[in-house]
């Protein structure tokens, strides 16, 4: 489709607003992409798919779909045989979650023939139970890995609390106690250097046998060590690496389950955008009460009660516009700000709608052909740096438009000859 046509009838609006129903950044790509196709069956297509998902959404409500995490580099590692973050694996849990949650919403209609178009994604769709229950076992959330992801990690922790008492309970018998309580400088025990520690004064440093770990900013206050807890603080250090140790070994292990899946999510990601963008074009078509258009091969295009889709349902007054079955050339005229402009806009940007496989704003029995171009020239496009008048801009976009067009194209044309005197303006126009 014209380029210049696309921006004059504010196409790029309307994909904009398409996108904002899209939850996925792949459906909100798809939907900046956009463009007018240009054959009967793409467009068929394209509409059957906007059709199928508003009657779903009636039927069943909107899917489960939300944001998903872009994971491509997440599957490069893993067909590296790599071992890839507690973050990542749940990103990808998430995909495959989705993607069986999405087979679920659409199973009670998977074998009924009016869904022909969407089952065909729907089918695509790939689920791993084992692999989900596995995953949400094993790890809470990006920085937790849950104590019963194995058996080794189980006992460690166990291992590693119990010391944990133990120290804290010397530590704590050491605050309390009337030989050193007077040394304190708060009642609490610490951490400095993944060591627990208890806040001697200052003063008082030399009265406490053990090792120094920090020194508070105003130096009143020395972190120490005692040598009672010492050896505890180094068995505890050590259960830390073996746990360090087994949770590479439990995402190893977890990554590993992944690896003979790697196109199958790749292919639900996919999927998950292209389902996402499919509905998205039912939730924009239903918050502009449209209606799927009628295709013709007779080249005609019939619009009843039409709508711009941008300005405000409130405010847009209905146009039925017929044109293409008893003459191919409509003149409209009218007072100032009688709706001319907005009645040619209709009229271009609810075809390029159509063509893109999005419902129009119009009332059921509508249709639209598949012209092989729209052109438009509406506005002022008065170029400075090219030195060309409003009146020469509208010229050139006409010469162009009529070295272009073919008997299959749509031309729409916004007051013709307007920028210049209306002698001179009728003279060019002869």
């Amino acid at each position: 489709m014209n380029k210049m046509s696309l921006e004059k009838l504010e196409y790029d609006k309307i994909i904009e607003k398409l996108s904002s129903f899209c939850n996925t950044y792949i459906g909100k790509n798809l939907a900046l992409q956009l463009l007018p196709l240009i054959t009967k069956n793409e467009v068929e297509h394209a509409l059957q798919e906007t059709l199928e998902a508003v009657s779903l959404i009636e039927r069943n409500s909107v899917p489960p779909i939300s944001e998903i995490d872009d994971i491509s580099f997440y599957i490069k590692a893993l067909e590296s045989s790599n071992t890839i973050s507690a973050k990542a694996l749940l990103s990808i849990c998430n995909i495959i979650e989705m993607a069986n949650e999405l087979i679920n919403y659409f199973t009670v209609f998977k074998d009924t023939e009016e869904y022909f178009v969407i089952n065909n994604y729907f089918l695509l769709l790939y689920t791993n139970h084992s692999i989900i229950d596995k995953i949400k076992k094993s790890i809470i959330d990006e920085n937790t890995i849950a104590d019963n992801a194995s058996n080794t990690l189980s006992n460690i922790r166990k291992k590693e609390h119990k010391l944990e008492q133990d120290i804290k309970s010397k530590l704590n018998t050491m605050l309390h106690s009337s030989t050193y309580s007077k040394y304190m400088q708060e009642n609490v025990v610490t951490i400095r250097n993944n060591r627990y520690v208890i806040p001697i004064k200052q003063e008082y440093r030399s009265f406490v046998k053990g090792f120094v770990h920090d020194i508070s900013q105003s130096g009143s206050t020395v972190f120490i060590e005692p040598l009672s807890v010492f050896e505890l603080n180094n068995e505890l250090n050590n259960l830390k690496i073996e746990e360090t140790a087994e949770i590479e070994k439990i995402l190893k292990d977890l990554s590993s389950m992944l690896f003979p899946y790697t196109e199958e999510i790749k292919q639900d990601v996919e999927t998950i955008g292209i389902i996402d963008f499919i509905f998205a074009k039912a939730k924009y078509s239903n918050s502009i009460n449209a209606v799927t258009p009628i295709i013709n091969d007779n080249k005609f295009v019939n619009l009843i009660n039409a709508r711009h889709p941008l300005i405000d349902e409130k405010k847009v007054v209905p146009t039925s516009i017929s044109i293409g079955k008893d003459f191919n050339l409509l003149i409209i005229t009218g007072p100032n700000t009688g709706g001319k402009t907005v009645c040619l806009k209709t009229i271009g940007l609810l075809e390029l709608m159509a063509c893109s496989g999005l419902n129009i704003p119009a009332n059921e029995g509508s249709s639209i052909y598949i012209f092989d171009n729209v052109f438009a020239d509406i506005g002022d496009d008065q170029s400075i740096s090219d030195s060309l008048s409003t009146f020469s801009s509208h010229m050139l976009n006409i010469s162009k438009i009529l070295d272009t067009a073919t008997s299959e194209s749509l031309v729409l044309v916004d007051e013709l000859g307007s920028g210049t005197d209306p002698i001179e303006r009728s003279k060019s126009c002869n």
